[in-house]
């Protein structure tokens, strides 16, 4: 069947579905089991949503699901309600974002009223990747992110709450909440450090922490460096540590150059990722006689 023809029967259940929600409304519905007709609207939107995914119509199909939630919900059937809004947030993700969002937002009201918070969050994070990449709202992917760790956290789930902080700390340092950065970055690098399978992580998270106070204040990266490598001895050895104390070097002798050897040198081993060069972009712009910098660190 074309498109076109799986649409045409998808309106047919849509229509079939709410004549069984009105005939539940009639006066006799108490005798001629009203529930019974909601239940089966209910399935009937389903079947239309799952037709009109079929045929590519994610609006048509995010509507028909939520209509299902709906009705799951006045049936008090609180786990269907919430896995219909899912499945509506889902087609809409491809249609409308910010009806996916509303969509997803319900989904996660019923969950946490159920206190199914480790589901509530997974939401949480859906919503926040929307943010960033649909809408391009970072502030609201950051409330969402930080939810999502909340809840993680509170269901014991640590490895799951920094992936989220992470997130956090990440749009915190571009959007110049440097503080909130490091606070989060120390956090997960006191974290790992003493996790066998993550302590090789804790020296990108101390170096981030390092570069975040950098920006801020040459003097308090120096001593951001001396604490880190007291808390984690392996840090010392690290070539991430010994680029920040060459970089600590050639700014205090305000040598741009320097400051450009040492990061080349670094990024012919490991290549630097964007939020990196765009942390020691922000540095070397500080040294006098850089000027604003011409946007290159090699």
């Amino acid at each position: 069947m074309d498109n076109a023809g799986k649409e045409r029967e998808a309106v047919q259940l849509m229509a079939e579905a709410e004549k069984r929600v009105k005939a539940s409304h009639s006066f006799l519905r108490g005798l001629f089991g009203g529930n019974t007709r909601i239940e089966e609207a209910c399935e009937m939107y389903t079947r239309a949503a799952n037709v009109f995914k079929m045929a590519k119509n994610w609006s048509a199909a995010g509507n028909a699901f939520c209509q299902a939630a709906k009705l799951h919900m006045q049936l008090q059937s609180k786990h269907d309600s919430a896995t219909s809004f899912v499945d509506a947030g889902n087609a809409y993700k491809k249609a409308d974002p910010q009806e996916a969002i509303n969509c997803l937002n319900a989904a996660i009201d019923i969950y946490t009223d159920m206190g199914r918070f480790t589901i509530a969050a997974k939401h949480h994070i859906t919503i926040a990747e929307i943010y960033e990449t649909e809408l391009v709202d970072i502030e609201k992917a950051i409330a969402h992110y930080e939810q999502s760790a909340d809840y993680y956290k509170g269901e014991e789930s640590n490895s799951s709450a920094n992936k989220c902080l992470l997130k956090v700390a990440a749009y915190a340092a571009q959007l110049e909440q440097y503080q909130k950065a490091i606070e989060i970055y120390e956090q997960v690098g006191a974290n790992t450090m003493d996790n066998p399978l993550l302590k090789y992580s804790a020296k990108d998270y101390f170096f981030k922490a390092a570069l975040c106070h950098f920006i801020v204040d040459e003097l308090n990266a120096k001593l951001a460096l001396e604490k880190y490598e007291e808390m984690f001895p392996a840090f010392t050895d690290s070539r991430e540590c010994k680029l920040l104390k060459k970089l600590l070097e050639a700014h205090e002798e305000q040598n741009s150059e320097a400051y450009t050897e040492a990061v080349k040198e670094f990024d012919s081993i490991s290549r630097l990722d964007q939020w990196l060069t765009t942390m020691l972009l922000r540095i070397k712009k500080s040294i006098q006689g850089d000027g604003e910098g011409d946007g290159d660190l090699k």
